[in-house]
């Protein structure tokens, strides 16, 4: 691991001296690395540390905050090298500019998750996933070296042997906070050729999953739940040519055509953002998928920040306790997956639910979001609300969420609210290995503990 200290900088990204390294954008990341650095360093002792950042995807919803450490100079993608297939991003980079900056050279990332305004950095310190996770794993497997502002001020450099490079996945910014990171890309086609293929069961769809997963005979695997009776797994395959493209940034409805055709054909470019436009399909609370609201509704509002900033001003502004929301994704071995969509069929009642496989590609291993390397999980995303019932509390519902994914040998990503007690946190979220590293880069405990981020909400 190098250590370039408060204010100064290691393996800063490369310059240009060959073709095949194309120059995005300036390199005045070092100086942008010292200022940060420098604001750190003057902060007062014990005050709270966040990030100003213009947009979030987290839905631990909390107070506004004046200040925060400005990281507005660190969403540039630095380089992008097509031959060695690697780019040099910042760690505020959405992945629509990321994605902006790889295709042109016929390149993405291994894992583009689904929503365009996620980092790059918030995918590696919390959890992202995508049709490619079947065969890519998620995105914090894809970086090749971390540049780390860690909680002690320092900047680090660590690579894949690193401790703290390990640890980095799942903690939420309370080891540091990505301000470089080397990634790797792979090539794409023109066009991505879909087939929705439909299922009457949970048992039947789950053992398809795991067939097609295995044989990997395709280049994308997710899947919808529309009821017990009616779910369809979409898998995708690259092509050079399409007799038609399908067009879902305007009046269609991306999951509605999962119900309704059984291929389609995209640009690779409308097929990683197919789900942005409608949010999946929570834009319906908002009335965006009504035929009259939608053309009268801008084009250039209709996709996920948008929707994410109304819930937010919502939420401050009519805050309800006759509903109790439901929003998390977790990972469940596709051996348990039928049993997960029965309970939660029976005991929730949401409906749609997305369905994403992954399995791990780096086999050694994340240990503050530990999965076997050997077992292929099913991401279960939803992203709803349900009535609050006579006698429950408020969470209920979510906890009782929680206690069958651990039955189930799962895991649950923590960009939402969470209800553990403490033992309970620590041993899905290997407490012993968490705190051995934060001792280590936060002497001083200047950042919060994951369990008082996550859970309580500090």
């Amino acid at each position: 691991m190098k250590i370039a200290g408060p204010f100064g900088l290691l393996g800063v990204p490369r310059t240009l001296t060959r073709n095949n390294v194309v120059l995005v954008s300036d390199h005045g990341h070092s100086s942008a690395v010292a200022a940060l650095s420098a604001q750190y360093a003057a902060m007062r002792e014990g005050a709270p540390v966040r990030l100003a950042k213009k947009t979030s995807n987290l839905f631990r919803f909390r107070a506004d905050q004046a200040g925060g450490l400005d990281v507005g100079r660190f969403d540039r993608v630095l380089s992008v090298d097509p031959v060695g297939r690697t780019a040099q991003v910042q760690g505020m980079t959405t992945y629509e500019n990321l994605v902006a900056a790889t295709l042109p050279h016929g390149m993405m990332p291994l894992v583009v998750p689904q929503l365009k305004t996620i980092t790059i950095g918030g995918a590696v310190a919390g959890l992202g996933i995508e049709s490619t996770s079947f065969r890519n794993g998620l995105p914090h497997e894809s970086v090749r070296e971390l540049e780390i502002l860690t909680g002690d001020g320092e900047v680090v450099v660590a690579k894949p042997d690193d401790d703290l490079f390990r640890a980095f996945p799942n903690s939420y910014g309370t080891l540091g906070y990505a301000l470089r990171l080397e990634i790797e890309l792979e090539p794409v086609r023109q066009y991505v050729r879909l087939r929705h293929v439909p299922f009457g069961s949970f048992e039947e769809c789950a053992a398809v999953i795991e067939e097609v997963c295995e044989d990997g005979s395709a280049d994308f695997v997710d899947g919808t739940v529309f009821s017990r009776g009616e779910m369809y797994l979409t898998l995708g395959h690259y092509a050079d040519i399409a007799p038609y493209t399908s067009d879902y940034t305007g009046n269609q409805i991306y999951y509605r055509s999962i119900q309704n055709r059984r291929t389609d054909h995209l640009t690779i470019h409308d097929y990683l953002w197919r789900w942005d436009t409608d949010w999946f399909w929570c834009s319906r609370a908002f009335g965006a998928q009504n035929p009259v609201v939608r053309r009268l509704w801008p084009k250039r509002y209709l996709r996920s920040d948008v929707y994410r900033g109304l819930v937010a001003k919502h939420r401050r502004l009519r805050p309800r306790t006759d509903v109790e929301p439901v929003i998390q994704d977790v990972e469940i071995p596709v051996a348990g997956l039928a049993d997960f969509l029965d309970f939660f069929d029976r005991e929730i009642g949401i409906t749609p639910v997305w369905l994403c496989p992954v399995r791990l590609r780096d086999t050694t291993g994340w240990p503050l979001y530990p999965m076997d390397r050997d077992t292929l999980y099913v991401n279960v995303g939803f992203w709803s609300e349900v009535p609050v019932r006579p006698g429950e509390k408020m969470g209920d519902r979510n906890r009782l969420i929680e206690r069958e994914v651990a039955r189930l040998g799962g895991h649950k990503s923590l960009y939402s609210d969470s209800y553990y007690t403490e033992d309970e946190f620590w041993r899905h979220y290997n407490g012993s290995h968490y705190r051995s590293v934060k001792a280590r880069y936060d002497q001083t405990n200047r950042l919060p503990d994951l369990y008082a981020k996550c859970v309580r909400g500090r």
